[in-house]
């Protein structure tokens, strides 16, 4: 018989992922902005994420949307723990999504709007950061409802996280803008992208280390035998993958360090996921101890079966339509 707390738990699983891998790099354009302060360029950059960018964060609503659904114990004792940073990461959003509409249109204020860009961008990839490092420090619940203070989030761990969640976001960013210019913009972006890379393996390299010694449950999932020595795999692919870029990078290949940058954060992801099984709300609460009733995650799921096929198709044919590298002639965003 099939599960169905553990499909609702796998939907939110790869929606949040295809969340991180679309909105990453259009977050990271932003990030990537002070490094280019020149005007043309700026625009390339703005002009190949464009057509893409609001549809992009489609996926961020569905994970809320599906967590109320299928499990209403953690879409309460989540955002009422998380409250100010989620709050804040909205803002950076607004304030990204209108410099986006205006910067096209200004002329006298263009470089507040890029300003609002930025600041929008490093905001809301900070504060997902810092949501994500306290969620995996842990979240105090009793009687299916949050019983910690209003900065419980606020940690050394979770600030770092934050900052960690900025570099990734960048690498990604970098990597699209690899794919999507030429000349030499290109050329800056491959320059840029090595130290990027190395900066995502040391910050997943801290992680690593101060998760587990932080929480002995992480520590005795990784290092137990014989989980040891098959969760080895996971960090040697990341190793691996950062060869990868350094090897593609030389040859000059367009898509290759996009996609191994998306490859370290999956297995990221993967490691994430890893560790906090099968909790849902670290350390206590279990995928089915915050699952809704059986009865209402079925009638939620016919609605998830229908639509989620039909946002990966326009998502698609709207990356296909747009295909290509996007040069400085070409007309911007209106």
């Amino acid at each position: 018989m099939i599960d169905i707390t553990l499909v609702w738990a796998g939907i939110i699983a790869l929606g949040v992922f295809i969340y991180v891998m679309l909105d990453g790099f259009d977050l990271g354009i932003g990030i990537l902005f002070p490094f280019f302060p020149n005007e043309a360029d700026r625009d390339v950059m703005m002009n190949t994420v464009a057509p893409v960018w609001d549809g992009n964060e489609t996926w961020l609503v569905l994970g809320g949307a599906g967590l109320f659904a299928a499990f209403p114990v953690v879409y309460s004792a989540v955002l009422s723990a998380l409250y100010l940073p989620l709050v804040l990461m909205l803002v950076g959003l607004i304030f990204r999504g209108v410099a986006f509409e205006i910067r096209a249109k200004a002329t006298r204020t263009r470089h507040l709007w890029d300003l609002a860009f930025i600041a929008g961008s490093v905001l809301a990839t900070f504060c997902q950061g810092v949501a994500l490092g306290a969620y995996i420090q842990g979240i105090k619940v009793v009687g299916r409802e949050f019983a910690g203070g209003g900065f419980d989030w606020l940690s050394a761990f979770s600030l770092f996280t934050g900052f960690g969640l900025v570099a990734t976001y960048a690498l990604l960013g970098c990597g699209w803008l690899i794919i999507k210019t030429q000349g030499e913009l290109q050329r800056r972006m491959i320059v840029l992208m090595s130290p990027l890379t190395w900066l995502l393996l040391g910050a997943i390299a801290v992680v690593s280390v101060w998760t587990p010694l932080r929480e002995p449950a992480v520590a005795a999932r990784w290092f137990s035998l014989p989980n040891f020595f098959w969760l080895a795999p996971v960090p040697l692919a990341v190793l691996g993958c950062a060869w990868g870029i350094r090897r593609a990078l030389r040859q000059g290949r367009d898509y290759a360090p996009y996609f191994l940058a998306l490859a370290i954060v999956a297995l990221g992801y993967c490691g994430f996921l890893i560790s906090i099984w099968p909790y849902l709300i670290p350390p206590a609460v279990t995928l089915w101890d915050a699952a809704a009733p059986a009865s209402s995650q079925s009638f939620t799921l016919v609605g998830a079966l229908i639509i989620i096929p039909v946002i990966l198709a326009y998502t698609a044919l709207g990356y296909w339509v747009f295909r290509g590298k996007v040069r400085a002639d070409d007309a911007g965003y209106h």
